[in-house]
Formats: C-alpha cells, structure tokens, sequence
C-alpha cells in the first residue's frame, strides 16, 4: 500500500513540473503541499522526494527548497553499469550502441562547433600523447575527448548518453591498452583522435564519423584481443 502511494506521489510532482512548466532550478512546493493534495502522510511525501532525487529528476539540497534537477547521465549509467554486471547485455552490445552514437556526434560536432569546442577537443588529443606513458591521465583525456564531441553537437541527449558509458570506459581501455605494445600501435592511436579533431575543426562531417568508425574498429578488436590474452 505504502509503495503504491509514494509512486502516485511521485507521479503528481513529476506532472506538477510538466503542468506548471517549470525548468531546470526552478523550486517546488514543500513535502507538506503535496502532502495535504494527495492526502497522504509526510512520510510517504519525503519517500516520493528522495526516489525522485536519487533519479536526479529534482535537486534536494539541506535547508532549503526542492528544485527541479538538470539531465544527469550518471543515473543512465548506474543502470548501464546494473546490465553489464547481471549479464542483462554484454559489453559487445554496449559498444555497439556507443559506436553508432559516437559515429552521429562526431559529424553533429563538425557541423555546429564553436571555436573554443575546437580548442577543447584538440587539447584533449594532445594531451592523451603527452600522457602516454601515465594511464590514468590518458584514460581522463579519452574520456573528455567523447564528451566534448558529443557536447559540441549540441544534442544535450547524446551528450548524457556518451557520459554514460564513462565507467564502462575506465575498464575497457586499459584493456585495450595493454595490447598496444609497441610506440607505434600507440602512435596510430593518438593519430586518429587528432585526425578526428582536425575534421571536426575542418567542419567536414563525413570524414568525422568515418574516422570515428575507423577508431571503433581498432578499439573494439583491441578491448576484446585484451580480453583474450587475460583469459
């Protein structure tokens, strides 16, 4: 009974914020409002606010009102990060969706860069070379160099979706890396993500996500030769 409340509760904030349109940090009414609408307890109100604010839907902050949170791609990669852990999809499956994704914004990001995305994404490539041989500061790099491409595009969805695979990431390339033994393999890598770079700042979209399926190519054959060698 008590589920079936806080999940009506949930329900009327959630149609509260699509009724009174209201925008990212915009304030709600308190517990108690939706408390005496509902005719409910405060305790099933204070539930339905903290199930909401664990899926960052509203923004519960100490000592003052609830407002309405801004998308979060960590919420879409926790129940990524859920599927690939019960083997509810596998990692192959995941990088498929992350390529067909990356493909899009990479050719989005050469057609709508601003010039400081140009500077950011360059910057980032640089730096995974200048980074090579301390793994952490390379992964970050990869990491923000996605992110920025997706965020260049200017879809705020695809953005928060690549986020999503962050964690995912953080496994797989040092899986991946460990099978680029030589300074060359290396160098191909880092080739590809200034290439990319330079097509995005070129405004060339075709030549973007080409390269981009190029990187896949290799980076999907390497996270699974990787997987292989460890078996």
């Amino acid at each position: 009974m008590t589920d079936s409340l806080v999940d009506q509760a949930v329900r009327r904030v959630r149609a509260h914020i699509r009724d009174h349109d209201l925008k990212v940090g915009d304030t709600l009414p308190g517990e108690g409002h939706f408390a005496t609408e509902l005719s409910v307890s405060r305790a099933v109100m204070r539930e339905a606010f903290g199930a909401l604010a664990a899926l960052r839907l509203i923004d519960v902050g100490n000592g003052r009102k609830a407002r309405v949170g801004a998308i979060d791609g960590s919420v879409m990669a926790a129940s990524i990060d859920h599927a690939v852990a019960t083997a509810q999809v596998t990692t192959t499956e995941v990088w498929d969706v992350r390529r067909t994704l990356e493909l899009r914004t990479a050719a989005l990001a050469a057609e709508h860069r601003s010039d400081q995305d140009v500077r950011v994404i360059a910057d980032h490539a640089r730096q995974m070379a200048l980074h090579a041989n301390d793994l952490d500061r390379l992964i970050g790099h990869d990491i923000a160099f996605h992110q920025a491409i997706a965020r260049a595009g200017g879809n705020a969805l695809f953005h928060q979706i690549v986020r999503s695979f962050e964690q995912l990431m953080r496994v797989a390339v040092p899986t991946a890396w460990d099978t680029r033994e030589t300074e060359a393999q290396r160098d191909v890598v880092f080739r590809v993500h200034q290439d990319i770079a330079q097509a995005i700042a070129d405004r060339a979209p075709t030549e973007a996500a080409t390269l981009m399926d190029s990187h896949f190519d290799n980076a999907i054959s390497d996270v699974f030769r990787g997987k292989a060698h460890s078996a």
